[in-house]
């Protein structure tokens, strides 16, 4: 789901920082800005309401409930010295959680975690500031089959992935957001790799069954 931002936007709006888009939407009105950074930031909010949701029709009432929430709160509960991103994703987060609660499918899983796993989960991610690297539709697919399988996990985990990733939060935030110790953020994490991993494994085993 996209917000209709149909006007043509000026390039020296895409030549500033999030920081200066917020100020002239604050202190001027600046539509305009403001549809900047929604080209900017609107695909990642989107694909992480619907990684938790996994329902198109309502992961689209949540951007949209996101949206008209941002816009009515900038002016009094923004503080301009934090990433704007960091704190429309905390709403973003919580307007899921919120409608997770009420949809009774919250589930509390274990929260240890694998000592002896040192991957990041970084490492396991297209590296998108190198493209050309890999064929484009290769890329795409990998991105795909990612996020299918982040999907598939238990919540508390897709959550921390989600964030880690999309937002690229300090476990620290990660913990405070979410209500949990570092410990069991670290913890969701370590046994999000570890599913994605075996994911990934049976996808592949399967597929050479098939050749």
């Amino acid at each position: 789901m996209r917000l209709n931002n149909s006007d043509h936007i000026p390039r020296r709006y895409e030549q500033m920082e999030d920081k200066e888009l917020v100020h002239l939407f604050r202190k001027k009105d600046d539509q305009l800005a403001f549809q900047e950074l929604m080209n900017r930031h609107q695909a990642k909010i989107y694909s992480y309401i619907y990684s938790m949701i996994q329902n198109r029709e309502t992961a689209n009432d949540i951007f949209q409930e996101t949206f008209t929430k941002v816009i009515t709160k900038m002016d009094d509960t923004y503080n301009e010295q934090g990433k704007w991103i960091a704190w429309v994703m905390r709403i973003a987060h919580n307007a899921t959680i919120d409608h997770i609660r009420k949809q009774k499918r919250f589930v509390d899983v274990s929260s240890s975690y694998d000592k002896e796993s040192k991957t990041d989960f970084y490492d396991r991610l297209p590296d998108e500031d190198t493209p050309g690297q890999h064929d484009q539709m290769e890329l795409d697919e990998s991105t795909s089959r990612l996020l299918k399988h982040i999907g598939n996990l238990p919540e508390e985990q897709r959550t921390v992935v989600m964030l880690r990733h999309y937002y690229e939060m300090p476990f620290k935030e990660i913990a405070e957001l979410t209500g949990v110790s570092i410990n069991t953020a670290l913890g969701r994490m370590r046994y999000a790799l570890i599913n994605l991993r075996k994911m990934f494994d049976e996808e592949h085993e399967k597929e050479s069954n098939n050749v």
